[in-house]
């Protein structure tokens, strides 16, 4: 027997999406699997890791503790609504290249739209204030100390309006890691200063 079906529209990232799913699907399943926007991740789907978070309405969002039809009437924009009308990197998402605020990027969707919403609600913060911003997102490989100096980027980028002008990174000489031009294993892992 089959689960009864309703028919509503979700708006994400500025697209209406006609969705006829059951009354308990969540936000997150339909936002990965009904509509293939695969970047909403799903770690701990009991409110705690963040990493499925979005911006519903502008604001902060655990997606896995939602349903799809409660959502209806709200404009939701996940990590592929991040980026500049042009499709160049958005502030935060060019802060975190920047400044290496990821490693296995399993958490940084989550990271990307809790900061961008922080960031809307105080666009100075000061290095405190950025580190409580991110406190409700987990990550398991960074150590969070990049992760802050990407919010304070992230920050100077939106002020200056600089973050379309932003230079990519240098590419690796022949032969040379990628990672020997990163902050040192101390600094990444929060270990370090």
């Amino acid at each position: 027997m089959s689960e009864e079906r309703h028919e509503f529209v979700l708006s994400v990232n500025g697209t209406r999406h006609p969705v006829a799913l059951p009354a308990r699907r969540l936000l997150s399943d339909a936002l990965r699997h009904d509509l293939g926007l695969t970047g909403t991740h799903v770690g701990c789907e009991h409110g705690v890791c963040g990493a499925c978070t979005i911006l519903v309405d502008g604001r902060p969002v655990r997606s896995c503790l939602i349903f799809a039809v409660s959502a209806q009437d709200a404009e939701i924009t996940t990590v592929e609504g991040l980026t500049n009308p042009d499709g160049s990197l958005g502030p935060v998402q060019q802060a975190f290249l920047e400044c290496h605020g990821l490693q296995c990027g399993f958490c940084t969707p989550g990271f990307l739209t809790t900061i961008t919403a922080g960031l809307r609600e105080n666009p100075s913060p000061s290095h405190d204030e950025a580190r409580e911003m991110v406190a409700g997102n987990l990550c398991r490989c960074t150590g969070y100390q990049n992760i802050v100096k990407a919010v304070e980027r992230a920050a100077e980028l939106a002020r200056t309006g600089t973050h379309a002008d932003a230079p990519e990174p240098p590419e690796p000489e022949s032969g040379q890691l990628e990672y020997e031009d990163r902050d040192d294993d101390n600094a990444s892992t929060g270990l370090g200063a």
